[in-house]
């Protein structure tokens, strides 16, 4: 029997305009954005629809706005929930879910485990609190790529020292990993792995050194908050980040999304967990198509992938 997973996105996937098409186009979609503006106090979808305009500044502009973590986080959230949300209304309904990163409460939101709301403004607190970790200690990250996980790892270890740190963050896929850290320790790190023989190190454009220890600030602030978080048993297993196997236990859920803060995500990990269960078809719920790219890099060219992301394509998949 074919089982489909709903994959939602994470940071990085934000763009200029996402979600317009969607409010225009659904009274469900505009229900969805005036309540996240409402909640969030800000008008977030001004921000996420931009301008329009298709001068290269005004665009960098907007895209950067996007960038930052206290924005970007709730925008990913909101779409990726939009559009769960949708294809819920036609019937369409995951057998599995999964998040890369805050992606994570997408995926519990299409499970049927968070509500909209308290999901929103858990999000608003978890970007705030990173935001603000990163102001404090700054920090970076960079994605490796071409290296087996355990020789990015013991990379990582030996451009650590007492005061400066780097550790692996995300497995994405065989042969990529994204490090994260102290600036120094990174930079450490990415130069040993260009030794080591790596295809090629990239600094990524970040606002802090998210799953690494420097962001443990932002993990003790949103404990408390997630321990309240009310999350019901989900309808379908949710692939979580940090173990990279499926669970519909409320407890180990709440536990795990304060892990992840400062855990690796195990992306590429979730992903063979999830073919090894009998998944066969991955659809992306959310802007762009970066997961879509990791499932074919992790499982194979032939794996069944597909974006639901805008209007063309969601109604593609209604249809």
């Amino acid at each position: 029997m074919s089982k489909r997973a709903f994959l939602s996105p994470g940071q990085g996937a934000q763009f200029a305009g996402m979600g317009r098409d969607l409010f225009d186009s659904f009274e469900l979609a505009r229900r969805y954005f005036e309540n996240a503006d409402d909640i969030l106090g800000f008008s977030l979808t001004k921000v996420m629809f931009g301008s329009g305009s298709e001068d290269e500044e005004i665009l960098a502009e907007e895209n950067e706005a996007l960038r930052q973590t206290e924005v970007g986080q709730p925008a990913l959230y909101v779409h990726s929930s939009i559009c769960a949300a949708l294809l819920a209304e036609k019937g369409i309904k995951p057998d599995v879910t999964a998040g890369h990163s805050v992606g994570e409460y997408g995926a519990l939101f299409a499970a049927d485990s968070i509500s909209f709301e308290d999901g929103l403004r858990i999000i608003r607190q978890r970007g705030e609190l990173m935001g603000a970790a990163g102001k404090k200690r700054a920090g970076t990250m960079c994605a490796v790529i071409g290296l087996e996980n355990d020789v990015v790892v013991q990379l990582c270890t030996d451009a650590s020292t007492e005061s400066e740190v780097v550790k692996a963050a995300n497995f994405n896929a065989p042969g990529q990993v994204v490090i994260s850290g102290d600036v120094t320790a990174v930079e450490r790190a990415a130069d040993a792995a260009q030794e080591a023989g790596a295809g090629k190190t990239i600094m990524l454009t970040v606002s802090g050194a998210f799953h690494s220890p420097l962001v443990e600030d932002a993990r003790l602030g949103l404990a408390e908050e997630l321990r309240q978080l009310k999350v019901e048993i989900p309808a379908c297993p949710v692939y979580l980040n940090v173990t990279a196997r499926p669970s519909r236990d409320p407890e180990e859920i709440k536990n795990r999304l304060i892990d992840q803060i400062t855990a690796p995500v195990r992306w590429a990990q979730s992903l063979q967990a999830m073919q090894a269960d009998g998944v066969d078809s991955y659809l992306e719920t959310g802007p762009g198509r970066v997961l879509s790219g990791l499932v074919k890099r992790t499982l194979g060219r032939r794996e069944r992938t597909a974006q639901a992301g805008s209007v063309d394509q969601i109604n593609s998949i209604i249809e």
